[in-house]
């Protein structure tokens, strides 16, 4: 376990489930039309395989991103958002030409340690385009993985999930959201 001197610290753990979100700088919507979403998701999916990391839940927004994943050392954290993010902005600077502007300002990770943290939060992602108002259903938002999650488990399931484990508003002071 590594401690930084980020505020709040990251803690790095083997053989956790984390969960990870990156704001822009100065909340700008970089991320505002389909194909810009699309590079971001193309990215993600890229830097999960390159880190062999399970991605669990995932949601992308105009300004922030949000993703549960597996991970099996734990020092491969900072790597894997490194390597997202610096892909990222590459790629959005080059389609929007901006070369060299600074996208993202940080991000937050968590371990999660108990089930009941872990089915809050996998709510917590999918239900982010209502909260942010970009959907008023879950259902109809397609920068998410709630309909991957309904095509393998089915709404029953899915409903039981949201039932069973409330939405949260995980955004404490200082957080990035």
């Amino acid at each position: 376990m590594r401690k930084d001197k980020h505020r709040p610290p990251h803690i790095y753990i083997d053989d956790t489930i984390y969960f990870i979100t990156a704001g822009t700088v100065n909340k700008a919507k970089y991320f505002d039309n389909d194909k810009k979403k699309g590079i971001l998701l193309d990215v993600i999916n890229k830097a999960c395989r390159k880190f062999l990391l399970d991605l669990i839940a995932w949601t992308i927004l105009d300004n922030h991103y949000h993703i549960l994943t597996g991970i099996d050392i734990g020092e491969k954290v900072p790597k894997f958002v490194n390597n997202l993010n610096a892909n990222s902005s590459r790629l959005l600077n080059q389609h929007d030409k901006c070369q060299g502007r600074k996208v993202w300002h940080q991000y937050f990770d968590r371990c999660i340690r108990q089930e009941e943290d872990y089915w809050t939060r996998f709510n917590y992602i999918h239900h982010n385009c209502v909260k942010h108002g970009y959907s008023d259903n879950m259902r109809d938002y397609k920068y998410s993985s709630y309909c991957q999650w309904i095509e393998d488990e089915g709404e029953e399931w899915m409903n039981n999930v949201l039932e069973t484990y409330p939405v949260l508003d995980f955004t404490p002071e200082g957080e990035v959201e």
